[in-house]
């Protein structure tokens, strides 16, 4: 689990949503809109940081006292796995990438876990399940294309140069610059397989996201208030939309 507090939080509250009875199913005729956001990134474009400025944020202007913003990234899978009454190991045969493909072939035949589509499949579920309910930040698997077809939501890409997330990187591995270099390359070319073996689409396609922000140019707080202000707009055409 991560040491952050405001994952913690935000876990916290996943599973009470999960767990709750009264959560109704998403239907494409849902007139209640229900605000999320996805964000796709580049490795160490700022994803966390970014997450860590709008929660507060979000709870302060578009939460209330039973609606509190959660984001989910890497603890995403071992929570939609539990919520499928799976063992959380499976979260190892299901990065964001198809590096472990082999080693996922070999568990399904000798019966470790259900085959990866299968698994695919339900992590894909809980990622439409907390989307309905909204009020989350979802970080990565897609999530974009996953959610595109469901009012509320916004769909966000950050991007950063190679030089500044080596130096991210650095700071967080404590790694030389060519080992940052592999490790980030490594990661984005992972990311951009998994999103093309899956959904057939390219990853850093800029119709696919509302918004598409470079973290070189534009600080974590001003971004956080960049996202807010287009969200906001969404919702009220949305709800304009809706009336008409």
């Amino acid at each position: 689990m991560t040491p952050h507090t405001y994952l913690d939080q935000g876990v916290t509250i996943l599973q009470a949503r999960l767990q709750s009875p009264s959560a109704p199913p998403y239907s494409v005729v849902h007139t209640n809109v229900h605000p999320f956001i996805t964000i796709s990134r580049e490795a160490c474009a700022g994803a966390t940081t970014l997450g860590q400025h709008l929660i507060p944020l979000l709870d302060a202007q578009m939460g209330s006292e039973d609606r509190s913003w959660m984001f989910l990234d890497k603890d995403l899978l071992t929570h939609a796995l539990t919520k499928h009454h799976l063992p959380e190991y499976l979260a190892q045969y299901l990065p964001e990438d198809r590096i472990s493909e082999i080693r996922g072939m070999i568990g399904e035949l000798v019966g470790l876990h259900p085959p990866l589509y299968e698994l695919e499949q339900r992590v894909s579920e809980a990622i439409l399940q907390l989307a309905s309910l909204g009020w989350v930040i979802f970080a990565g698997r897609a999530s974009h294309l996953i959610t595109r077809s469901i009012p509320g939501g916004f769909h966000l890409r950050l991007v950063a140069s190679m030089e500044s997330r080596v130096k991210r990187m650095q700071e967080l591995q404590n790694c030389t610059v060519a080992v940052a270099e592999s490790v980030l390359r490594s990661t984005d070319n992972a990311r951009r397989r998994y999103v093309q073996t899956n959904f057939h689409q390219e990853i850093d396609d800029p119709h696919t996201y509302d918004l598409i922000i470079n973290t070189d140019q534009i600080a974590p707080a001003t971004a956080a208030q960049l996202v807010i202000r287009t969200l906001r707009d969404r919702l009220a055409s949305l709800s304009t939309s809706t009336r008409t």
